[in-house]
């Protein structure tokens, strides 16, 4: 006799088929890329979850991948922390992200741009938190995750290659390769089947946004929306 066959989802939503992608727990901002959004488990970028993006070197193209999702959640801040070189606030106006809408923030330590980090997903406030971090240790990583959790802010923390043979409990994890006119996309963990072969998905050309050949800032951002980091970061509107 033929067994009825079970959505497995609907006994708990972190279980699915290793044959299927799983769906997103919550909503979802699409990529932009219908490549991408096609291999990405609920068609698009998780809000509310902690999403890592592995890459060999600052500047790659990691913030024209996400542009169509920055674009998307523009009408509220959109936090960059702890970027490892200058952003060109031109760019971003040119994208249609307004200076008022985007917040720099650099901190002295890592734990205090950890710190910071929870700080902006607690308030709530926040279309997305870019996060640039050499270092994280796994407790670390799970605070974020869970603090990810409560909101429905897109999270991304661009981790060094080394980073990627460390164990996470980022749901989706991928790594970024540059190629010519765009990027290629690799998945290292995602709710879903294992796949090989990289996504390609075409860039197209803007103004730099974060020039990988300047020379590390380590004072302070180009763009006037910058802050330096303060310990009452919650009462200065995040």
């Amino acid at each position: 006799m033929t067994q009825p066959v079970l959505n497995v989802e609907a006994i708990h939503p972190d279980l699915w088929r290793a044959s299927q992608l799983g769906s997103a727990h919550g909503r979802v901002v699409a990529s932009g890329h219908a490549r991408l959004d096609a291999e990405l488990p609920g068609r698009g970028w998780p809000t509310g979850a902690l999403t890592e993006v592995i890459l060999p070197q600052p500047g790659c193209g990691e913030l024209r991948l996400l542009k169509p999702a920055l674009e998307a959640v523009a009408s509220r801040p959109v936090f960059m922390l702890q970027p490892p070189h200058r952003l060109q606030p031109a760019a971003f106006t040119w994208w249609g992200i307004e200076p008022e809408n985007l917040r720099v923030l650099k901190a002295p330590t890592t734990a205090d741009s950890l710190w910071a980090a929870e700080q902006i997903l607690r308030a709530g406030t926040a279309g997305a938190l870019l996060f640039w971090q050499q270092q994280i240790r796994p407790e670390a990583l799970r605070r974020l995750h869970l603090a990810a959790q409560r909101t429905d802010t897109l999270l991304f923390l661009f981790r060094p290659t080394a980073a990627a043979a460390s164990t996470s409990p980022a749901p989706l994890r991928i790594s970024v390769e540059a190629a010519a006119g765009g990027l290629n996309i690799s998945f290292i963990k995602r709710r879903g089947p294992h796949r090989d072969e990289p996504v390609f998905v075409a860039l197209s050309p803007t103004p730099v946004l974060l020039n990988r050949h300047a020379p590390l800032d380590r004072r302070s951002s180009a763009t006037p929306a910058h802050r330096e980091f303060l310990p009452n970061l919650v009462h200065a509107g995040v």
